[in-house]
């Protein structure tokens, strides 16, 4: 009928990263040239495929305590922008060192989730979920920062970041529609004029 109508925006991924096209699928020590991240304090490892590969069949991966005796700080390449009533949600792999040690990452974005995940050595591989609704516009990068530093640190994998904007589209009514609803009641105001003539002329015959 041509009626106005809402319709929720569609979610978006605004990051997703498993890490296994880092340097060219190769495992390496204390890299930095990670493509959707900074390593803004100490160092992190990429591991895996072989390569210190601590959970095998799980590509490449990164040891937030690198090897050099200072836990790093991963830092978002972007800064994301939110807005009211946004829906975002946090998705990442986690698990323990594998060696011997407990440890603690801090897992932020802005003002919108500040949370310390602490996982004993042989936690396996484990998908953490965090789901939130954006109280005030805010912008923010999300963050990993490890604590410690004796090389042994927590491994991630498969980082992803959505939003559902929530921001209804809403559909205006066809010309052509609107004045075909204008024209039928027109239509029925005209039957109900001329059915009430109609009673008053036989009204007036009968008397």
């Amino acid at each position: 009928m041509g009626l106005s109508t809402s319709q929720p925006v569609a979610a978006a991924t605004l990051l997703e990263d498993n890490f296994d096209a880092e340097n060219s699928g190769t495992g390496t020590l204390n890299y930095s040239g990670l493509a959707n991240w900074d390593v803004t304090d100490g160092s992190v490892d990429l591991i895996g495929n072989g390569f210190f590969d601590f959970l095998p069949s799980n590509g490449l991966y990164l040891d937030l305590d690198g090897s050099t005796g200072n836990a790093g700080k991963l830092e978002s390449k972007t800064t994301y922008s939110f807005n009211p009533g946004d829906i975002v949600e946090l998705k990442f792999n986690l698990a323990g060192s594998q060696r011997g040690d407990t440890n603690s990452v801090t897992v932020s974005l802005g003002s919108l989730l500040n949370e310390v995940f602490t996982l004993n050595s042989p936690t396996s591989l484990t998908t953490i979920t965090r789901s939130f609704t954006v109280a005030s516009a805010t912008n923010a990068e999300l963050v990993f920062d490890h604590s410690g530093g004796d090389s042994f640190g927590l491994l991630l994998d498969n980082v992803k970041l959505s939003v559902n904007p929530q921001t209804p589209l809403t559909s205006v009514p066809e010309p052509g529609s609107t004045l075909g609803i204008l024209a039928l009641g027109v239509l029925a105001a005209g039957s109900c004029f001329n059915r009430k003539l109609s009673q008053e002329k036989r009204s007036k015959q009968d008397n």
